[in-house]
């Protein structure tokens, strides 16, 4: 008998588009419907095709190309969705790499779309409008995925893969570029479909000998990283099932419930560190236990990521499970069932625990009586945005995190100035949530210009800015190390109030915390742009609890 043919399927019929109008078309296929952006020449016809979307596509501009980078990164933060921005090339590709320098630390899926000189004078040096000697050069050094658009007939399936790359192993942000003269261009497009991620094969030896491992051993401690974010419940049950407190100083914030006394932080976890005899590493560098506090031969890691090559990258663990968190979790705790030991809970323990730590902070007190005042009025699903500042080091230390995406820090970057706008980009794309931005006076006036885009696009963040008058971190420092020798540090600010009010947005002064307790209940009923600016004097130092020596040696 004559074998059956399999059915063919039909190709998508190919459609005359512009490279800009494909490259629109392939964003929201892909499900991507807000491009934060600043426009210019270069980007002409890309933001036509914007236009050309209708409603469809929202395109939110900013004051600044940090702005709009900062933007996307903090709506990626905030929802765990890939989000995109558009830039000019040379200064504004320039104006944005912190922000995707950023986004490459934390393991951001931004898309990065900026524009370039004609496509016929690359590389040749002229001095056309914002040139930059080898732009693709440097753009790959800042993410894993870069590209050139060359036209419409490739514009679709670069957008397509570039989108595709950003979850793929080690998530992070990709770029693609495109010369001004391409973007117009129009020919016969076929769109790119969304491409289906592929999970990778989870190694069952590797989960078995894990199993085992965290099985039988007495004193587990978990630490959890910006990997864990979607492992949220697989994390709580291994908690419970393995009595482990989950240690996460600042990215894997929320994986477990800060109500829980097994949630800790630094001082906590470094004691906790020193006594364990296995630790689950999920989704975390664990640079800073490895290196600060150290490994010895006591010490069995296991260690899940979804990059092969971390693991091993300071200290080889005794097992490595390579994989997104969730799914490898769920298959260890399969396995936990035939291997794991009974356990006494440690409940009790760890409430007396956390109950001396607390006393041990009050060094911070300052700080941290605006930190309990700002957890007691943001609401349980509200997002909180770090900074670099005295009452951020103090939260990272003391503020409890109750859900997933809901404590936004910079990561190892730890850029002074990422935070206002990086909140106005959270709290543009998750508006069912109030947004809290922290601030000192020296980082706010980073982006503090988007209070125009707040206001342009109805963003009803709330900001913080606690005002000293100086880099306050850096004034301590020269005052305690350098022999009070101070340079550099003092600052000449507006009246932030007044600053606020300019923009058309509600400024508040308050001076204490119960004060500032009742303005933020009031700023976040009234859902509208606000600044409350916080007058304080020097703070104490955290670094005691933050930088702190060795527990195990070789």
């Amino acid at each position: 008998m004559p074998k059956s043919k399999r059915p063919t399927q039909a190709k998508p019929a190919a459609a005359e588009m512009s490279t800009g109008e494909a490259t629109a078309a392939t964003l929201l296929a892909h499900g991507l419907d807000t491009v934060y952006a600043l426009p210019g020449v270069h980007n002409d016809h890309l933001f036509d095709a914007f236009q050309r979307a209708g409603d469809a596509l929202r395109v939110i501009h900013t004051r600044h190309e940090q702005g709009a980078a900062y933007m996307a990164l903090g709506a990626a933060l905030a929802t765990g969705k890939p989000q995109t921005y558009v830039v000019v090339p040379g200064p504004g590709l320039l104006n944005s790499a912190a922000a995707l320098l950023t986004a490459y630390g934390m393991n951001a899926p931004v898309l990065a779309l900026i524009g370039q000189i004609p496509v016929a004078a690359i590389g040749r040096g002229f001095g056309h409008l914002h040139e930059i000697r080898d732009q693709a050069g440097i753009v790959a050094r800042l993410v894993d995925h870069s590209a050139r658009i060359d036209g419409p007939a490739d514009a679709s399936a670069k957008v397509a893969k570039a989108i595709a790359s950003m979850p793929k192993g080690r998530p992070g942000p990709a770029a693609l570029e495109c010369a001004m003269d391409v973007w117009g261009k129009r020919g016969p497009v076929t769109l790119a479909p969304p491409v289906p991620a592929r999970a990778p094969r989870i190694d069952e030896d590797a989960v078995r000998a894990a199993a085992k491992l965290l099985g039988k051993a007495k004193r587990v401690l978990i630490v959890a990283g910006g990997g864990a974010q979607d492992a949220s419940p697989e994390v709580t049950l291994l908690c419970d099932m393995l009595q482990a407190p989950v240690l996460a100083y600042r990215r894997g914030r929320g994986v477990l419930d800060g109500r829980s006394p097994f949630s800790v932080t630094l001082p906590l976890g470094r004691d906790l560190w020193g006594e364990a005899d296995a630790v689950l590493g999920v989704g975390t560098r664990l640079f800073n236990p490895m290196t600060q506090w150290g490994v010895d031969r006591d010490l069995q890691i296991v260690r899940v990521d979804a990059d092969r090559e971390e693991p091993a990258r300071l200290h080889k663990p005794k097992v490595a499970l390579i994989g997104d968190s969730a799914p490898v979790l769920r298959r260890l705790i399969d396995a936990l069932e035939k291997y794991n030991a009974r356990r006494p809970s440690r409940r009790d323990e760890m409430q007396q625990r956390q109950a001396k730590l607390r006393q041990r902070l009050g060094k911070i007190g300052p700080q941290l009586a605006f930190v309990d005042v700002i957890r007691a009025e943001l609401p349980e699903d509200g997002i909180y945005v770090d900074e670099v500042t005295q009452v951020g080091f103090a939260a990272r230390l003391a503020f409890p995190a109750y859900r997933p995406r809901t404590f936004l820090s910079p990561g190892y970057q730890d850029n002074l100035g990422w935070g206002y706008a990086t909140a106005l980009g959270a709290q543009h794309a998750r508006p069912d949530v109030p947004v809290l931005s922290i601030n000192g006076d020296g980082g706010f006036l980073y982006t503090g210009n988007e209070l125009a885009t707040a206001m342009r696009h109805r963003i009803p963040l709330v900001a913080v800015v606690f005002t000293d008058g100086a880099f306050g971190n850096v004034r301590r420092i020269q005052q305690e190390q350098f022999g009070n020798r101070v340079i550099a540090s003092d600052l000449a600010n507006p009246d932030f109030v007044k600053y606020a009010e300019s923009f058309g947005a509600a400024g508040r002064r308050v001076r204490t915390p119960a004060e500032l307790g009742t303005a933020l209940k009031a700023a976040f009923a009234a859902r509208e742009p606000t600044l409350i600016e916080v007058p304080v004097g020097p703070m104490p130092s955290p670094w005691e609890f933050i930088h702190m020596p060795r527990v195990r040696r070789l």
